[in-house]
């Protein structure tokens, strides 16, 4: 779409912009824009929760001050190689944690909060952290649950397809509250009908440690219905006995996991 040129040889703003757009042009820039080369861009799998992770850096890093807005959602976007959509949906998850706070107008955008007193749980979580090696419990995860995975594709006992079904219906038609015990009880299914009793005990052990992590996290309803459509790709796979994209398609969830936990311990 053409548009005249202003006589101080400016260019107005094209009439179908969106109001995001024009916010993002006409928004100052902060009095001490965090430098985004710190960010890198969100692989594909875990959009959401790689770009939570980032963002939340950004905040607990302090390199944007109380009081100070973000970079504009295009320039987030850009840097970080996901769509719009996805930091927003991102930005409205921190905005209901009391993190961030959006404001409209000419000087609008997203300004980052106070932060009170444990208001995350992250005093909580670090308490807990301190008491375990998260890297090496998160390491340990993954690899029992993509060797379960594996393992179930490769052949599962008698009853076990359906065992796994119900496991996964319980944790589609789970209220919030219930959740972490439905998503809990699906990975210990998968980690018992894998056919070793070694590994099942041992996923027992770190799933409570994760579990203890976990609990002081909030419950992101983006993330959960992303771990919804991974848990029922993950027992489609090994229903269909294919290991190998049961294998990738669980390391993919642990890494979402992951991602999160390392989101709000930075």
């Amino acid at each position: 779409m053409v548009t005249r040129r202003r006589t101080d040889g400016t260019r107005p703003v094209a009439a179908d912009a969106t109001r995001e757009e024009r916010a993002d042009r006409e928004a100052p820039e902060s009095a001490s824009a965090p430098p985004v080369s710190v960010l890198r861009p969100v692989r594909a799998g875990n959009g959401f929760e790689e770009t939570l992770e980032q963002v939340l850096q950004l905040l607990r890093l302090g390199l944007v001050p109380p009081g100070d807005r973000l970079p504009a959602e295009r320039e987030l976007a850009q840097h970080l190689g996901v769509s719009r959509v996805t930091l927003r949906e991102v930005l409205k998850a921190l905005q209901d944690q009391g993190m961030v706070e959006s404001r409209r107008g000419r000087y609008g955008g997203t300004f980052v909060l106070p932060r009170t007193s444990a208001a995350d749980g992250s005093d909580e979580l670090r308490r807990r952290v301190a008491a375990v090696d998260v890297e090496d419990t998160l390491r340990f995860r993954e690899v029992l649950e993509t060797g379960a995975a594996g393992l179930c594709a490769d052949g599962l006992a008698d009853g076990g397809a359906a065992r796994l079904r119900v496991a996964l219906e319980a944790t589609q038609g789970a209220r919030l509250e219930d959740y972490r015990r439905q998503d809990t009880l699906l990975h210990l299914t998968l980690a018992e009908l894998s056919g070793s009793r070694s590994l099942a005990a041992q996923y027992a052990s770190v799933r409570a440690t994760l579990n203890e992590l976990l609990d002081c996290i909030p419950l992101l309803v983006r993330n959960l219905e992303h771990s919804q459509q991974q848990h029922a790709a993950v027992v489609e796979a090994v229903l269909d006995r294919d290991a190998e994209a049961a294998r990738e398609m669980m390391r993919e969830h642990c890494a979402g996991t992951a991602a999160l936990l390392r989101g709000f311990l930075a």
